[in-house]
């Protein structure tokens, strides 16, 4: 099985696609002007104290304030206000916690108006980034995660991944642990931890403190709302998190990401580094890879699966519903009809799991299924759905099939859900209602072409159309294209471009800025 990872740099934008044997399985984008992403640590400011819904409103600087319920202060709260406040103040002078007098837990029927008061100042996380109209959702319990430990302040407790089961190698993680952790730090060792050397879990550690050490000095002086440490960007936390013994390849469009990409895992994962490679392509790369193609596929209203049969997605505020239909894939008879449903409910199943991970679905899910008849037919589906939800990171939990064949399930939801609108404007009216003349397109693109090189005297231009149009304008011994280079003595790179709409075109310079038009 091959595992590649194909990252997209563009102004304003890194996106990231997971691919598990040529099959898109995970789509991350971001922002290269950051704004509040899950892990992000703040210094804020309690706006006013809800003791109806035993929660506060707090400022952390966004439009809307955030959200801060009772159940996540932790049990450590007074411990982390304490330092936070001591660290404002200088008070406090290290970010160690060698000679630390630990305060209380607080209980857990406890009131959020008997801990926390109107106009304190706080030390938050991101729980939530904002989705729709809420604010940022927050946990008072601050950690900072690495590539194979979280660290946790304020405890001395070692855990250790459910998903590593040899006690042998759980004794030596939590023995190991426990001995080189700083006094009054707690460790949550991750899946990655698994087999690993002492060297590379030390070394993670002593990255994780030197963050939180970052965090301490962000405190001296702070005025709250401030963010005192960032969550490392997407592109390193998805290496960090998702990067294991089987990926295959990384490609990267971007010369200098490359480079950033490849010293991060000569520092983390050194066996990985060849793996990183600069795709040099003419093509965009998601092109190259069949990204944009699978994109199309995945984020419309309606995906058709392989069978012939199809989902169709509808979203709410609150929830999505799915309904399962079976095209033109029929059966004869009874048996049939009940085998065939079996066979396309699995298959729409397995789907299901993978678009929830690709479009980041989240909230309350309800799947209506083709209906099955044999009790043991719904055993079967609901355990091949869980199996297929299995590798997913979001917490989820999927409940066996109603009596009218539905099934709920809930997947936690962290970011708002990725979007990409599959359908594209009119290629004669542009969305205006009105038409124009399609011929027309060729001589569009020649006069801002005339423009660009006469006027402006521009060379290194490259072109980006619709594959179609790219096609019409380089066929033939004498194409439009060689035209062109004779007629302006420069020549035009044309870039055929599947994300691009039929009659849309830009243009480039020699340094991949996008030319206004």
């Amino acid at each position: 099985m091959s595992v590649d990872l194909i990252i997209r740099a563009t102004e304003g934008e890194v996106a990231i696609a997971l691919m598990r044997d040529k099959l898109l399985m995970e789509l991350h984008r971001e922002r290269t002007e950051r704004g509040f992403t899950v892990g992000d640590i703040y210094l804020a400011k309690v706006r006013k104290v809800a003791p109806g819904l035993n929660a506060a409103f707090v400022d952390v600087g966004h439009e809307k304030d955030a959200f801060l319920h009772y159940f996540d202060l932790g049990p450590q709260y007074r411990n982390s206000y304490k330092f936070a406040k001591g660290a404002v103040s200088g008070s406090i002078t290290s970010p160690l916690l060698d000679s630390w007098n630990p305060e209380a837990d607080i209980t857990k029927e406890g009131k959020m108006a008997d801990v926390i008061s109107a106009s304190q100042s706080i030390l938050v996380q991101i729980a939530k980034e904002p989705i729709s109209t809420k604010g940022p959702r927050l946990s008072a319990e601050v950690t900072i995660a690495g590539r194979y430990m979280v660290l946790v302040p304020f405890i001395n407790k070692v855990s250790i991944s459910s998903r590593i089961t040899d006690e042998v190698e759980r004794k030596r993680l939590k023995e190991l642990m426990h001995a080189i952790r700083p006094k009054n730090f707690g460790m949550i060792i991750r899946t990655n931890a698994e087999g690993k050397r002492t060297e590379d879990l030390e070394a993670d550690l002593k990255n994780l403190m030197s963050r939180w050490d970052v965090m301490f000095h962000n405190l001296k002086n702070a005025i709250a709302p401030k963010r005192l440490l960032g969550e490392i960007d997407r592109t390193s936390a998805v290496l960090r998190d998702v990067l294991n013994k089987d990926f295959t390849n990384i490609h990267v469009n971007d010369e200098l990401l490359t480079e950033e990409i490849y010293q991060t895992l000569e520092k983390t994962a050194p066996e990985k580094k060849g793996i990183v490679k600069h795709y040099k392509g003419k093509l965009d790369i998601f092109d190259n890879f069949g990204v944009n193609k699978q994109i199309k596929q995945a984020f419309g209203k309606q995906v058709v699966l392989p069978s012939g049969a199809y989902l169709v997605i509808e979203k709410t505020e609150a929830m999505h519903v799915i309904d399962v239909n079976s095209g033109g894939r029929k059966g004869s008879g009874a048996k049939d009809q009940e085998h065939n449903a079996l066979d396309t409910n699995v298959e729409a199943a397995k789907e299901i799991a993978r678009l929830l991970r690709l479009r980041d679905m989240g909230g309350i899910i309800c799947v209506d299924f083709i209906d099955l008849y044999e009790p043991e037919n719904r055993r079967i589906l609901h355990k091949e759905l869980k199996d297929a939800m299995a590798d997913d990171k979001a917490k989820h939990n999927v409940l066996p099939p109603s009596r009218f064949g539905v099934i709920e399930m809930t997947r936690q939801r962290v970011r708002p859900e990725t979007e990409i609108d599959t359908s594209e404007s009119c290629p004669t009216c542009g969305g205006t209602g009105e038409v124009s003349a399609p011929v027309l397109i060729i001589d569009e693109i020649e006069n801002a072409l005339n423009y660009l090189h006469t006027e402006k005297d521009m060379s290194g231009i490259t072109l980006k159309v619709h594959p179609f149009i790219a096609a019409y304008l380089t066929k033939g011994l004498w194409s439009i294209h060689r035209e062109w280079g004779s007629r302006w003595r420069k020549n035009v790179t044309i870039v055929g471009e599947g994300a691009s709409q039929y009659l849309d075109f830009h243009m480039f310079d020699a340094e991949g800025k996008e030319i206004p038009l």
